[in-house]
């Protein structure tokens, strides 16, 4: 009697099987793919076990449902018709996000995951980028999921044939429960406290190849899963600690004297005395896309940026500066707001930042400073246009406001446009008397790497390859430079140049450091030219901009005035990878992982790895608090100014 119960369900063991080849030998190109990496932890049989692993739990999760359904009403064919679809549609899916895996590792060392989803809200950029980048595989993509489908269906409704019901509905009715609870058991692959996630498979110090045991789909919907319900905050993934030593640890890493620190409904406001003690300057920051230290002959890269080098010499140049995370998003929460990373979304697209957060914006508008945005792409990517003007910017610039550009691309005009009409910008502006912030934010330095012809010699063939398009970016740069300084504005202004982030970050170790090095110059009137080589992290360029331009308000920013000649605190630099927080304090390394204790290296700078050290107990303490700090500081609305009349605004 039961087998005959069960016996509608059989067919499901062939897409069962056929999803388990898929998987496994997709799994296996990759691995062969990253062989050295694989080879040198010794993780051969954890990437095959523990992906057998993920790979049921995963088919568990996707066939629960048909199981049930055609176990419950084997005679019905309109139960036969959804399920074949269904499956159908589910082997196309594993398929197709499998053959984009190789594709996203190679732009992002990791499966795909929330930056994918994010991509996915912009698809006119996106596939824009495909088309130049991919033309084969964009053409080839809706073949092999049509066919795919075509398959799948043509599999499922030859195998699933509605037949009598073979015992009572109080039996089918259970042996459908069971096969719900046995579903269950499979999909959570353990009988501990937590089921199974990517932390629990993970067995090395290297992202990469902890992230082949994993499926795409799995690692696709693990991010959904944390994206909708936001549990990736600091607190859930790397344990608590009581408020007041959170707050003390940030405190002191200011380096500013505890009386500073006057509202304790605002924890880290604070004002500093600027170093400039004349007329306010204006303000201008270049934060230039995806340009990593690799791609900066004067930090020991490959030689794409003469121009850059160039300014080096006349500019008061970090030599290690590094980025809080790998996204344009994070590179503007530190840069503009002074805000610390977090292992969720950054604060650009998060809904309580978007009207009263803190940014560098607010403090000078509220000094008569126009507040400008220049962009050359659509402003509305990753929520930029609705977050800054929220939150101090008055004006924003971007590809809709140029008028016949010299070049447009797949994200934008080219950065020759952009900083072209900067400039003009900034001469009415000075002109007419206005003191001015501009963030120009570039863009051309990004996949599909599209730039004008005849205005770079070519570093390689072919043409839009990404070193090409560095060499453009600095040589755009390079030509903003020469019209600034020989214009009026040029000795009331200070300059800084920094990139968001790193391109193509990722590595070897839990946190690859060299991928967050990237170039810091701060130029202009007044500035005096010198090497930094203290270690400095983006969250210190707000409150040291305000310094030299003469503007000693209270903000809420925690980073340090690098100008400040009585800052004795050694350089350090926090850095966000994925679920991983680093904190960098001279050669030691303490990184935080997901629900793990904290684990410490240290930094070999000629090979640019982490290498296993004795945990500092006080260090680790240091690095959780500040951890914790960009989650604290967001849900409880403390990263915001006083509001007039005494209250949080």
């Amino acid at each position: 009697m039961l087998s005959r119960v069960f016996s509608p369900a059989k067919p499901l063991l062939w897409f069962f099987a056929a999803g388990l080849a898929l998987l496994s030998a997709s799994r296996i190109g990759l691995a062969l793919w990253k062989f050295d990496q694989v080879a040198q932890v010794g993780g051969w049989a954890e990437v095959l076990l523990q992906g057998v692993r993920v790979d049921i739990a995963t088919l568990c999760m996707l066939f629960a449902a048909p199981t049930v359904a055609v176990l419950a009403w084997p005679s019905s064919r309109r139960v036969h018709l959804a399920v074949s679809a269904w499956l159908a549609l589910c082997m196309a899916l594993l398929l197709q996000l499998e053959l984009a895996t190789p594709g996203f590792m190679g732009e992002y060392g990791l499966r795909p995951n929330r930056l994918f989803l994010e991509y996915l809200v912009y698809p006119r950029e996106v596939a824009s980028t495909l088309w130049q980048s991919r033309p084969a595989q964009v053409l080839l993509a809706p073949v092999v999921l049509a066919g795919t489908l075509g398959l799948g269906w043509v599999r499922a409704r030859t195998a699933f044939v509605p037949t009598p019901a073979a015992a009572p509905a109080w039996l089918r009715a259970s042996v459908a429960v069971l096969a719900v609870l046995v579903c269950a058991m499979g999909a959570r692959s353990t009988l501990g406290h937590r089921p199974l996630n990517p932390a629990l498979v993970a067995f090395s110090a290297n992202p990469v190849v902890n992230q082949l045991p994993l499926n795409s789909f799995y690692s696709l919907a693990h991010a959904t899963r944390q994206w909708l319900q936001q549990d990736d905050t600091a607190m859930k993934l790397y344990g608590g600690l009581p408020d007041s030593e959170v707050i003390a640890a940030v405190r002191a890493d200011t380096g500013l004297p505890a009386s500073h620190f006057t509202d304790d409904t605002l924890p880290t406001l604070a004002a500093r005395v600027p170093s400039h003690p004349g007329k306010p300057k204006n303000l201008v920051i270049i934060l230039e896309e995806s340009l990593g230290a690799q791609f900066i002959g004067h930090l020991g890269g490959l030689p794409l940026s003469p121009n850059l080098d160039r300014l080096s010499t006349d500019a008061w140049t970090f030599t290690r500066m590094y980025a809080t995370g790998t996204r344009s998003v994070r590179g503007i929460e530190a840069v503009v707001a002074g805000f610390p990373p977090s292992p969720a979304q950054a604060v650009v697209k998060q809904p309580e930042a978007q009207h009263g957060f803190y940014t560098l914006a607010q403090t000078l508008r509220e000094h008569g400073y126009d507040t400008t945005f220049y962009y050359g792409g659509e402003g509305h990517f990753d929520n930029m246009r609705g977050f800054f003007f929220g939150n101090g910017f008055g004006r924003v610039v971007e590809q809709k406001d140029f008028r016949a550009p010299v070049f447009t691309g797949s994200w934008g005009v080219s950065d020759e446009d952009l900083f072209t009409r900067a400039d003009q910008e900034f001469r009415r502006l000075h002109a007419a008397g206005t003191p001015f912030f501009g963030l120009v934010f570039s863009s051309s330095n990004h996949d599909p790497f599209e730039f004008p012809d005849g205005r770079i010699e070519l570093f390689e063939q072919p043409r839009q390859t990404r070193n090409n398009a560095a060499k453009y970016a600095d040589h755009a740069v390079g030509g903003f430079f020469e019209r600034a300084m020989a214009s009026e504005y040029w000795e009331d202004t200070v300059f800084l140049v920094v990139a968001d982030h790193d391109s193509r970050v990722f590595g070897r170790d839990l946190v690859p450091v060299d991928n967050f090095h990237v170039p810091a110059l701060i130029l202009g009137g007044g500035i005096t030219p010198r090497r930094d080589e203290r270690i400095a992290s983006q969250v210190d360029l707000g409150p040291t901009l305000l310094s030299l331009i003469g503007v000693g308000d209270a903000t809420p920013m925690a980073g340090r005035d690098l100008s400040d000649p009585g800052m004795r605190r050694p350089g350090r630099a926090l850095m966000q990878y994925h679920g991983n927080f680093a904190w960098m304090q001279g050669d030691d390394v303490v990184v935080l992982q997901p629900q793990k204790p904290p684990v410490q290296f240290r930094y070999e700078a000629d090979s640019g790895r982490l290498l296993p050290a004795q945990l500092d107990r006080d260090l680790a303490r240091t690095a959780h608090a500040h951890a914790l700090w960009g989650s604290m500081a967001y849900e409880r609305q403390w990263y915001r100014l006083p509001s007039p009349d005494g209250a949080q605004e």
